[in-house]
């Protein structure tokens, strides 16, 4: 059986789609911090060691949506810093307790990876290059107050988070549910995906295993390629998929965001979260899809 969290859990961005689903599986007391509330203001790098004051774990979620826009460099630095300097402000203030939280789970991204073509990707492969890897690679090493201080630090790698609540897949149906939808440029690329609920599982089984440390891919073990996912949710939805949305159509119109989101190729496999035991309740794309659209 596993062990239980009996202590508080305080968790940014708990308002989202993974942090509501998160916080629906929880079943000890928990409280969230919101942005805007005093003392707590990620992009500026503050948070008064007050809020976390009780907390035994600390689930950090927060950040500036990666797909709301193009690429400005305003928006790129909002990315970055939001990222960045919350998570270097929550481990500094965690380290600076006396009575500290004893983990904290830190949302990653497989951003970490870059557009790697067909090489196939673990824990252990080494960063990109470009916009996000950056990120990622910063947003990862902020948290190194809170290791250096004996707090044990998990880095969840999401892959894309397949819902029919929000995020990719929900921007995604309208077009398809009319017949309008089709692979993007050569359909080639890798997409490492999971489902909305084995993602929420996965952060409330690292709050249990206290022997995760370290990044994790928190991915299907079963990535499809652009063409596959695209015929996949066609069937799923009994809807023709024969519009495609060639590669400098999007790039003219989406910019580098959408060059990269929809175009990179990322092969990645969950190594080492596979190997701490976890189950994927929805493994494989046809299974993923049933249970969000509910067919």
């Amino acid at each position: 059986m596993e062990p239980q969290i009996k202590n508080n859990v305080l968790i940014t961005g708990a308002s989202g789609l993974l942090g509501t689903a998160i916080t629906s599986r929880l079943d000890h007391p928990w409280k969230a911090l919101h942005h805007g509330d005093p003392g707590w203001d990620p992009e500026k790098g503050r948070c008064d060691s007050g809020l976390i004051e009780g907390s035994s774990v600390v689930i950090h979620l927060a950040g500036e949506p990666i797909a709301a826009g193009r690429w400005t460099e305003t928006q790129k630095k909002k990315i970055y810093t939001s990222r960045v300097n919350g998570t270097r402000a929550l481990a500094e203030s965690m380290a600076s307790l006396d009575k500290k939280p004893a983990t904290l789970i830190c949302a990653s991204a497989v951003g970490f990876f870059g557009n790697r073509g067909e090489e196939v990707l673990h824990e252990s492969s080494s960063a990109g290059d470009g916009f996000l890897p950056e990120v990622v690679k910063d947003w990862e090493s902020a948290a190194d107050p809170a290791r250096e201080a004996g707090i044990r630090v998990v880095h969840l790698r999401l892959g894309v988070v397949l819902s029919s609540k929000g995020g990719a897949l929900k921007k995604m149906l309208p077009a398809f549910k009319w017949g309008l939808g089709g692979k993007l440029g050569n359909g080639r690329m890798w997409m490492s995906w999971i489902d909305l609920e084995d993602a929420a599982n996965a952060f409330v089984f690292a709050m249990r295993h206290p022997e995760m440390k370290g990044a994790y891919n928190l991915t299907s073990p079963n990535p499809v390629r652009n063409l596959d996912f695209t015929k996949c949710l066609g069937r799923a939805l009994r809807k023709p998929t024969f519009l495609p949305a060639p590669a400098p159509v999007l790039k003219l119109v989406l910019g580098e965001m959408g060059e990269t989101l929809l175009l990179h190729s990322t092969r990645v496999q969950p190594t080492a979260l596979s190997e701490t035991g976890y189950t994927f309740r929805y493994p494989d794309l046809r299974g993923c899809l049933q249970n969000q659209l509910n067919v």
